[in-house]
This record gives C-alpha cells, sequence and structure tokens, in this order.
C-alpha cells in the first residue's frame, strides 16, 4: 500500500477563506505561486518554502478527520522526515484565528487548522522525472544510501512478520476486486490465487525476519516520485506518518518498491545495481541471515506492483493498471536460480563483465553481485573504497574473504536468487569450491576465465578510480608470476565489448529477452 491508493475524494475543501488567505500570500513572505492537490493534501507553493496541509479526510488506513489528527500528523511527518531530509522539513505551524476572525501563523487564537513547512525545491528533480541519472556509479550508491537509512532507523513491529503483510494482501484483494471491471476478474483472480500461494510459503521466513529485526521503521513509500536529486545526491522525503502498519515493515519490502518501480519504469540494470548496492551495505550493518531474505524479495515486488495496479484502476488509469497487475504477476514466476563465476587476474574486466550479465539473470531486478573485494572490506569494517594493509591480503585473510563469498553464494541461491561471483580464482582450488557451492545447491554452474595482456591490465589497473580493488602494479606482478593450473571456463579476452558479451550471453543461454521474461 502506499499513500495514492486511494482516488481524490471530490467535494473535499479546505474552508474557504483559509484558502484565500493563503494564496494572497498573507504571512508567508510572498505570494502564492500555485497549489499542488494530493489524494490526502494541499501544498501551497511559495518562493522560498512550501505549506503542506492535510485534508480532512478518514479512509480507514489514514484517519485526518479532525483538527487535532491533523497536527498529530503533520508533527510526526516532520520528525519521520528530518532525519533523512532535514534540510527540507522544517517546523509545524498552527493556523490560528482571533477573536475578529483574524487567521495568523501560530497566534494567540485557537488552531483552526496546521501546516507543515518544508524548503521549495525544484518538483521536477525528483527521480521520477530523472531516470537518466539513476544508473551505474549513481544506482549504487542510492541502494547503499537506502541501506544506511534502514540500518539507523528505530526497530518496528506491528507491519511486519506474516501478519504485517497479510494486512496489505487483504487489502489489495478487497481494492483490485473493486477494480476488476477494468482491469480484468480473471486476470485478478489468477494473480490473488498465486499471491496467497507464495505468502504461504514465505510466512516462516517473514516471521523470522521479524524477530531478527529486519522490521524497521522504514520510509514506506519508497518510489522514484519520492526521491529528489540535490546537489547530485539522493535525499528520500515524503515517507508515510499517518499508519504505523505501513512504515514499521520488513527493510526489503521497503526497497521492494524502488526495484520494482526502476524495473517497471525500463531500468533493469538500475534496479540491479541498486539492489547490490543495498545488499553489499545492508550485509554491514544487518544479521548475516540478510541473504536468506532474498527469498521473498519476489513477492515483496509483486505487492508492492499489485498496490500500483488498483491504485491506477481507481484513479481511471486503466491501460497502466493493467501493466502494473501483469507486472505483479510476472514477479511470481522465477526461474531457477543458478551460479556464474568470473575469475580472472586483476583488471581483466571481471566487475565490469558481472555488472553487465547480473540484470538478465534470474528473475527481476537480477543477480546478486559477491565481489571479493567488496566482501574483504566488509570483513575489516571499513567503506568499500577506503584501502586496507597489507596484512589484509596475506594467505588467511584471502581464506575468510573466499570462504564468506562461498557462504553468501550459498545463501542466495538457496533462497533462490541467482548468483553472480566476482573474485581472482587464480588457485585451483577456489574455482573447485565455487562449483562445489552450486552442485550443493542443485543449480546450474557456469565459469567464466577473462584474460588480457599484461599491458592492458596495468593500464587499467592505473586508471581506476573509486573502486573497491585495492591491486596495483605489484600485486598484478604477484598474480602474473603464479600459474593458475589448467583453467576448464569459459575463456574469453574480449568480454566486455558488444559482441563479446553478446558471445558470453549466448554461451551462457542468457538474453535479454529471456530476463525480461
Amino acid at each position: 500500500m502506499d499513500r495514492d491508493q486511494t482516488a481524490k475524494r471530490d467535494g473535499v475543501q479546505l474552508a474557504p477563506d483559509i484558502d484565500l488567505w493563503l494564496r494572497s500570500g498573507a504571512g508567508c513572505g510572498s505570494s502564492c505561486q500555485g497549489v499542488i492537490e494530493t489524494s490526502i493534501s494541499w501544498i501551497y507553493l511559495f518562493a522560498d518554502k512550501a505549506l503542506k496541509l492535510k485534508k480532512p479526510l478518514d479512509l480507514g488506513f489514514l484517519d485526518f478527520s479532525t483538527c487535532d489528527k491533523r497536527e498529530w500528523a503533520c508533527e510526526r511527518e516532520l520528525a519521520f522526515n528530518s532525519p533523512a531530509a532535514p534540510d527540507i522539513y522544517r517546523q509545524v505551524h498552527a493556523i490560528t484565528r482571533d477573536a475578529h476572525g483574524a487567521l495568523a501563523f501560530d497566534g494567540d487564537g485557537p488552531a483552526v487548522e496546521w501546516a507543515l513547512e518544508m524548503r521549495r525545491f525544484d518538483e521536477s528533480a525528483t527521480l521520477a522525472n530523472r531516470l537518466s541519472v539513476v544508473d551505474g556509479a549513481f544506482a549504487e550508491a542510492l541502494g547503499r544510501r537506502v541501506a544506511r537509512f534502514h540500518a539507523t532507523a528505530a526497530p518496528g513491529t506491528i507491519g511486519g512478520g506474516a501478519a504485517g503483510l497479510n494486512f496489505v494482501l487483504r487489502s489489495n484483494a478487497h481494492l483490485l476486486r473493486e477494480a476488476a471491471p477494468h482491469l480484468g476478474g480473471e486476470a485478478v483472480e489468477r494473480l490473488l490465487a498465486a499471491t496467497d500461494q507464495a505468502f504461504e510459503a514465505m510466512t516462516p521466513l517473514l516471521d523470522r525476519r521479524l524477530e531478527l529485526g529486519f522490521v524497521r521503521c522504514c520510509h514506506g513509500d519508497l518510489h522514484l516520485g519520492n526521491i529528489l536529486l540535490e546537489n547530485g545526491r539522493p535525499v528520500l522525503f515524503d515517507c508515510i506518518e499517518f499508519n504505523d502498519r505501513l512504515r514499521q515493515i520488513d527493510v526489503l519490502y521497503d526497497v521492494a518498491f524502488l526495484l520494482m518501480d526502476l524495473g517497471f519504469r525500463g531500468a533493469p540494470e538500475a534496479a540491479n545495481r541498486v539492489l547490490n548496492g543495498w545488499l553489499d551495505q545492508a550485509a554491514r550493518d544487518f544479521d548475516p541471515a540478510i541473504w536468506e531474505g532474498l527469498a521473498a524479495l519476489p513477492l515483496f515486488q509483486s505487492v508492492r506492483a499489485a498496490v500500483r495496479a488498483h491504485v491506477n484502476g481507481l484513479e481511471g488509469r486503466h491501460d497502466e493498471a493493467r501493466r502494473y497487475l501483469a507486472a505483479a504477476e510476472a514477479h511470481l514466476v522465477t526461474p531457477p536460480p543458478r551460479l556464474v563465476a568470473i575469475g580472472g587476474l586483476s583488471g581483466s574486466g571481471k566487475s565490469t563483465l558481472a555488472r553487465a550479465l547480473a540484470p538478465g539473470l534470474g528473475g527481476p531486478p537480477g543477480a546478486v553481485v559477491l565481489r571479493s573485494d567488496e566482501i574483504r572490506k566488509r570483513l575489516w569494517r571499513v567503506e568499500p573504497t577506503d584501502r586496507l594493509p597489507p596484512d589484509a591480503y596475506n594467505a588467511q585473510a584471502s581464506e575468510a574473504v573466499y570462504g564468506e563469498l562461498y557462504a553468501a553464494a550459498g545463501a542466495c541461491l538457496g533462497a533462490g536468487r541467482s548468483v553472480i561471483v566476482d573474485a581472482v580464482f587464480l588457485r585451483a582450488g577456489e574455482r573447485r569450491r565455487a562449483e562445489a557451492v552450486a552442485n550443493s545447491q542443485g543449480v546450474r554452474f557456469d565459469g567464466v576465465w577473462l584474460e588480457a595482456s599484461p599491458d592492458t591490465l596495468r593500464r587499467r589497473i592505473e586508471a581506476r578510480v573509486g573502486d573497491a580493488s585495492d591491486a596495483d602494479g605489484r600485486v598484478l606482478g604477484l598474480q602474473l608470476a603464479e600459474d593458475p593450473g589448467e583453467i576448464d571456463w569459459l575463456k574469453r579476452s574480449e568480454a566486455n565489448t558488444p559482441t563479446g558479451l553478446a558471445e558470453i550471453q549466448e554461451r551462457l543461454r542468457l538474453s535479454r529477452s529471456e530476463a525480461m521474461d
């Protein structure tokens, strides 16, 4: 569910004198430049600020029906959004009326309405309107930003576990059936049956994640329209304040809205980078059971798409609603997981290839990419781009890195998620252990070995900026001096050209059309 789950209610109006007073700019320092109306709010725009007022509505999941309840909601919106967007949310104002009927902000008379003051920002600068920037490094940084937000959020309870998600499923079912004349009754019932089956299978996992602390006071409405791009950085805003059941949710269910939104808007590569950035950061801050939760990701994305289906259906956007309905059903049909290992010396292009293959491997948003370089930084509790001392690369430390790599890969495969492991794999034993992980999970294994000339490897290493790898010329020299033994993986030297990538995808029986199915 999200804040726009219901159509606008005709006839809901702000008191005419308050509306006129705000439009005139009284007490605001400038004239009103316009009003944005959402399903639950009015937002009055001024030169350097905006005033957000709640509509006097009672929608069941939301109750703003009295002045006191609107004050409560404004105060919560300020408190809940300030950690992530402190420069946007400023203060709550009482709109008071004195004995002579004059209106004022925070005057001596009784409060007749409440307004949340926000800094004015460019309304067109949300990621929904700047989708082209959500790519590559920015997408990964966005995933990490969301994970850090989750890690610092207070624990929650009431919207988590099986009971919490079941509340949303029952609401979805009711509203989808209301919209069924436009969506297609058969399609609606097929989705609901598949959803119930998936939910039943996930019930123990959902409850276990609640016990392990994966339910937090999240954003609750984390789609691209609620992420602002400012100074090149993502700013999360407009979280749910009106219903704790929709906000105290599983952190993976929270980020699933963003992943679903990116995929639906035709940005699967960005969705995959967001997922992998989120996972690497979350693995630093949460219980190791973070990986097993991926089993619920198809259901979480499906539920988010189903919400958008009935929202659009009830607001008359029937073609869009049917697309969301189809997406919700597609998320529940997942291909069997598989493991791809990409090896080669430093600078051979392993991470570039992994990122190119990942969106099309497995169900949306694609494969989990496990990089040995990132795992090493996690184990040392430093940021991905922080350089490590030589001790971090001794035999014992490297054994720990590979051990964590194999364990995480096995956990992800066990959760039904395809995996790409990205490491040098210079030793035959390391390659055999990667294949053994796949065998232990009963999934397909493919190994790819990338090659390049020593001069090319050195040039690529020297050109790296802001990467998790600490490899330099000395490290490369040590790798070149070691005999890797017989390598029976698929060998390629031009993997990261369009032709080379297409050839590898063909050899792995992986194509973009398959990725989108």
